[in-house]
């Protein structure tokens, strides 16, 4: 007994070394970052932003742990509620950089920038009376985010107009629907195109799935969620509750504090439980997202078809911090009902070169789904049924990167902009297309190819070697014959660049709505999930142990 009194206040008095220890450096270390910052103030040569070097300081030291651990000032607090509630004040635009300034790529339908006329492709020159040149992306999604009620005066240059175009907006609350598009098969397949997991929209989701049973008795269920970086955990959990009976365990987190343990179930009686369900998902589909495919993996409650997806299994909780700024901290890990986290990359650790790396796969582990097919963790979602993106080729993410696919579709909408146009049989006719090849004739669009990369390396590597004057006539020859290759591209490529043209034109026309139909209508991995749904015994296969998993 005297010997299990002694350990316990052996243990006891350890505790509280280690505890005194640790606060020791945290004291320690915060009085350095104070006495450095002073001193600064005290002895530099020149005068000093206070708010910009604290403000790099706290970046860099967030940037050592994981990418999703941020800081936002009372500033940029509009970002965190778009992550959460999907509503910010603002014009309701998406933003990209061409060059020297930044233009308008896509308004939403029925919002500010919508409503006040602007379009894709608008050229903003300056918000209220400052030139906008030389201004990032951010520093322009800033200046245009506020208040709702509050207004701002925009001058825009446009394709096709001789003068810059001046728009007073007035910012609204924006609220970006995670259910833009959902529809019935004319073989009773709903369809829901889910794009953010973000406060109400499991609701958001079940009543687009009552609407379409309401239309139609379903005899299969596609949940679309490529691209669907995530957001709230509780809402994937909500809609699995749809599925999957009440009290089922769909996700637990484990983190370094007790307090972020915690399992979350399914709390309401499922809907549709025994629905087929097939789920789209890709590498850009993240977070509560992982969550939904992978429960539905883990509990055989659905197929999963497309790409590997992104491999998050970090939870961020939000904590404010003084002056009404704010952090997102990273505080535990996800694990869904086979025990798996599909975490890719270990933040804790990085390699000699100082950089994270994916987990390798001898280090992944085999875990079992409920029926008993084996499953793996470390890696994100791989799918039941993969199916390959399609290369799209070198020339074809030229363009895309170097916006000329979108330039043409501006131009291409600003002079057919009395043409209406139906997303579902849209398609890239030959008059079409040889716009864009003539529009391209004065346009740069070199790129070195993956094959002529491969040669000059190889011309490189031997060109001290006693061979290289004997076969320096055949490279030149390879690199002729490359060149020749190349000046086919173009229309080797005319499938994926008219695929591309299409999106981007539709968008014009049809909004974010339009640009989901047409996507549709020659989508692989779409129409494989379209098919396993017509084959209940191939589908019921695809979820069964097959010996292997044994």
């Amino acid at each position: 007994m005297k010997k299990l009194i002694s350990t316990i206040i052996l243990l006891g008095i350890i505790f509280t070394l280690s505890a005194q220890s640790s606060n020791f450096e945290i004291s320690k270390n915060m009085e350095i970052y104070t006495s450095v910052y002073k001193s600064l103030f005290q002895n530099y040569v020149d005068d000093i932003n206070s708010g910009e070097l604290m403000r790099t300081g706290i970046d860099a030291m967030l940037k050592t742990l994981d990418p999703y651990t941020v800081y936002k000032s009372e500033s940029e607090i509009e970002d965190f509620r778009y992550m959460t509630t999907g509503q910010y004040g603002g014009i309701g635009a998406l933003i990209q950089q061409q060059g020297d300034y930044v233009v308008i790529s896509e308004p939403y339908q029925g919002f500010p920038a919508d409503k006040a006329g602007l379009i894709a492709g608008d050229k903003i020159l300056k918000i209220d009376s400052k030139d906008m040149k030389g201004k990032s992306s951010s520093d322009i999604s800033e200046l245009m985010k506020g208040e709702p009620g509050s207004s701002f005066e925009i001058t825009v240059e446009r394709y096709g107009e001789k003068k810059p175009i001046v728009k007073k907006i007035t910012r609204e609350v924006v609220s970006i629907p995670s259910v833009s598009f959902y529809k019935v098969t004319d073989d009773s397949i709903g369809y829901i195109y889910f794009s953010s997991f973000t406060a109400n929209s499991g609701a958001e989701f079940k009543n687009a799935f009552l609407d379409l049973n309401k239309e139609k008795e379903l005899k299969g269920l596609i949940i679309d969620i490529r691209s669907n970086g995530g957001g709230l955990l509780n809402e994937a959990v909500n809609i699995m509750g749809m599925f999957v009976p009440q009290g089922e365990e769909i996700v637990s987190t484990k983190g370094r504090i007790a307090s972020k343990n915690q399992m979350h179930k399914t709390t309401s009686k499922p809907i549709a439980p025994d629905i087929p369900i097939v789920v789209l998902v890709d590498g850009a589909s993240a977070s509560a997202s992982e969550i939904l495919s992978g429960s539905m993996q883990d509990l055989d409650r659905g197929v999963i078809v497309g790409q590997r997806t992104f491999g998050k299994g970090l939870v961020q909780n939000i904590v404010p911090i003084a002056y009404n700024s704010q952090m997102k901290v990273t505080v535990a890990k996800y694990y869904i009902p086979s025990g798996r986290c599909i975490q890719a990359i270990d933040y804790s650790h990085k390699n000699e070169d100082g950089k994270w790396e994916k987990v390798p796969d001898s280090l992944m582990t085999k875990f079992y789904t409920k029926k008993g097919r084996v499953v793996w963790d470390g890696a994100g979602i791989q799918p039941d049924v993969e199916v390959e993106p399609k290369d799209s080729g070198e020339i074809t993410t030229n363009l895309y990167i170097n916006h000329h696919i979108f330039n043409f579709a501006t131009k291409y909408y600003i002079e057919h902009k009395n043409d209406s146009i139906n997303p579902e049989n849209f398609r890239i006719t030959d008059e079409i297309w040889n716009e864009f090849t003539d529009y391209l004739k004065d346009k740069d669009y070199n790129y070195e190819t993956y094959a002529e990369k491969q040669l000059d390396e190889f011309a490189e590597s031997i060109k001290e070697s006693e061979y290289y004057a004997s076969i320096e006539g055949n490279i030149e020859s390879m690199r002729n014959s490359l060149n020749e290759a190349k000046n086919n591209d173009l229309e080797n490529h005319r499938e994926d660049i008219s695929y591309l043209l299409g999106i981007e034109i539709v968008t014009r026309y049809c909004y974010e709505k339009g640009k989901i139909i047409y996507g549709l209508t020659d989508d692989p991995t779409y129409e494989e999930a379209i098919k396993i749904l017509n084959d209940p015994d191939r589908y019921n296969e695809i979820l069964s142990v097959k010996p292997t998993d044994e």
